[in-house]
């Protein structure tokens, strides 16, 4: 089945994703309403959420109840701290967005007779022992390391999306998407692509975490939220691993953004390496095939391009600003 979209909710969607999710929603002549706490949101972005014509945005934790009056075709849940520095600094409420928030936010799909769509994440994988990482696999998660404040969040709310799927007959989708990087990044954020253009652009050495050797699979943005528009109008329950399963490591990134950059080796400091994150995971790579073949999803833009997109959107901002922040 494909349903038609006139009138969307995105918890979160003040955020980096959330904010590209909007873009293409509109683009697709859909009216959105975001509900966000901008807890983690970047400034200039909830500033052009507000200048957007057909945004309704609602200032609101998703962990207090609310309500969103008229019609709504699909709720995408997608609040959460997501970044390691937003969701140590905020364990709990990180923990709560995961339960109170996927609560509320199911309940508002279903008194809509909406579509709902949960954003949940590749870390219910935790450090995995299979690789690549199909559906069917149930993880290897540290459930009381400080990670797992993120991880069990979203393991809860794959749990509670399933549940009123089964009890109460909730049309629910899962997407676990994997390392999504593009535009709209926080400097700051924490993640590796941000830390590194951001140390590239400023002519610092990149900080590598451990030895370099652990794996990431990197997917831009503009494809990541394809995928989830196009659960959105299926009636695939998922769980559904939206990511690229082109995997490199993190020291191969780290060379891969300098040289987007036009970082040579003359004019770069290279490369220093620091102390991992407990519970860092070793391979992360996603099985795509259920994907391709339910949803004839499969990302399109390599890393090459999706670097040089992102590279050139820092740089924009740090010639407006005087600094990359």
């Amino acid at each position: 089945m494909t349903r038609r979209i006139e009138r969307a909710l995105v918890t979160g969607g003040a955020g980096f994703v959330g904010s590209h999710l909007d873009e293409l929603l509109l683009a697709r002549g859909c009216e959105v309403v975001v509900l966000d706490d901008f807890s983690t949101a970047a400034a200039d972005t909830v500033a052009e959420l507000r200048a957007r014509a057909g945004v309704e945005l609602i200032r609101h934790d998703v962990t207090e109840p609310f309500v969103v009056p008229g019609r709504l075709d699909v709720v995408f849940h997608l609040a959460s701290p997501a970044s390691p520095p937003d969701y140590l600094r905020l364990p709990i409420e990180t923990l709560r967005a995961g339960a109170l928030g996927t609560a509320h936010a199911l309940d508002v799909a279903v008194r809509a007779g909406a579509r709902f769509v949960l954003a949940s994440t590749s870390e219910v994988y935790g450090d995995p022992e299979v690789h690549p990482q199909p559906e069917d696999y149930r993880g290897c998660v540290n459930p009381i390391g400080p990670r797992s404040v993120y991880d069990e969040a979203k393991r809860y709310a794959e749990a509670l999306t399933a549940a009123y799927r089964r009890e109460r007959g909730a049309n629910t989708g899962i997407a676990r998407l994997f390392n999504t990087y593009g535009p709209r990044m926080r400097a700051q954020d924490g993640r590796a692509v941000p830390t590194f253009v951001r140390q590239a652009l400023a002519g610092e050495p990149l900080t590598v975490a451990g030895s370099g050797t652990q794996t990431r699979s990197l997917c831009y943005v503009d494809d990541t939220v394809r995928g989830l528009l196009a659960l959105a109008v299926s009636d695939v329950p998922g769980p559904v691993n939206l990511g690229n399963p082109e995997e490199l490591t993190v020291r191969d990134l780290a060379d891969a953004v300098r040289a987007a950059a036009g970082v040579t080796a003359g004019t770069s400091a290279g490369v220093t390496f620091v102390d991992a994150a407990e519970d860092d995971p070793r391979r992360r790579c996603p099985d795509i095939s259920l994907a391709r073949r339910e949803l004839g999803w499969r990302p399109q833009v390599g890393l090459a391009e999706g670097l040089t997109r992102t590279i050139r959107w820092f740089a924009a901002r740090h010639e407006r600003s005087g600094a990359v922040s």
